[in-house]
């Protein structure tokens, strides 16, 4: 039989995977796995499980928020061998499986995870750490991590607004200079994002449609200090209505970014908190996650010509 690790977080979103936790290693032993269990138990438990395992495992499988995945991502990229990732996510806002079409039912999810195929998409290199969808900094980024999960449980995406409204008359502004594909751009901004998703903080279509998760590309949206309510008004007019405002906003794609400012930023990863800096290279690591997914999806992600072959090869990747 071939080998899983499991990873679990019970303490993730609505706690949904408990009762369902039986059904779901039933999918898995179906699915020919052999599989080991283990629920994680403090911070950062999951990259250390992921990073340290010993055993020749097939695949590893993780449920929890957007926050486990990275872990478990973190742990995968920093291995000598990687193998496939599975995500089960139940999560409060599950961006990255929305944008790959993994199913919010687990038990579907955990059918994918077992029985799906690897796609190859990119991933971020955030200085010496990684990232699964997006690096941001400013604006309501720190929201996630800083809003308790009680909360979090019991609300959902209101829990993030709720907390977001006690900043909006407290704006901070950092004064940058971004480098990328030999292009220098130096202004005031509240907000920046480098986004490889279709979702961000649970609502769809702020970075657009064209979104390919695998062409080595990020989307980068950053976002100018208004000068008067005026243009703070603009800028929040132009995102609720999803559109690029290039009076107020940079728009572009790059695979190779640099963020220079005078004093450290706080930056959030996956949601999670990832440090102040004062110097930000972000690289992307062009196809170097293979997660699982629906057979049926495969074609809407993948971003160049691709046959379906990687199926039964699943134990080949390095």
């Amino acid at each position: 039989m071939k080998k899983m690790l499991f990873i679990y977080n019970l303490n993730a979103g609505l706690s949904l995977l408990k009762p369902k936790l039986s059904e779901v290693l039933d999918i898995f032993v179906k699915g020919g796995y052999e599989v080991t269990v283990y629920p994680t138990q403090r911070y950062h438990d999951a990259l250390t499980k992921t990073f340290s395992y010993e055993e020749d495992y097939d695949m590893v499988v993780c449920s929890g928020g957007d926050g486990t995945l990275d872990e478990v991502v973190t742990g995968m990229l920093k291995r000598e061998k990687q193998v496939p990732i599975g995500y089960i996510p139940a999560g409060t806002t599950n961006d990255f499986a929305n944008s790959l079409h993994i199913s919010k039912n687990l038990l579907e999810a955990a059918d994918t995870a077992a029985n799906g195929v690897p796609f190859s998409c990119d991933v971020g290199v955030f200085n010496d750490d990684f990232f699964v969808y997006i690096a941001a900094f400013g604006l309501f980024t720190d929201v996630s991590y800083e809003t308790k999960q009680s909360m979090k449980n019991v609300l959902g995406h209101l829990a993030y607004v709720l907390e977001g409204t006690k900043r909006i008359f407290n704006i901070p502004s950092y004064h940058i200079k971004v480098t990328h594909d030999g292009e220098t751009i130096e202004d005031e901004f509240v907000y920046g994002m480098v986004t490889n998703s279709r979702s961000v903080g649970g609502f769809k279509g702020i970075i657009g449609k064209d979104v390919v998760f695998d062409d080595g590309q990020f989307e980068v949206t950053l976002i100018k200090a208004p000068k008067n309510p005026i243009e703070l008004n603009e800028t929040i007019g132009a995102l609720v209505l999803k559109q690029i405002d290039s009076k107020h906003m940079y728009s572009f794609r790059s695979g190779d970014i640099c963020f220079e400012s005078v004093e450290e930023i706080p930056w959030t990863l996956d949601g999670e908190f990832g440090g102040e800096h004062d110097e930000v290279v972000i690289k992307n690591k062009k196809q170097g996650l293979k997660i699982m997914v629906a057979e049926k999806n495969l074609k809407r992600l993948v971003g160049g010509k691709k046959a379906l072959t990687e199926k039964n090869n699943l134990s080949d990747f390095e």
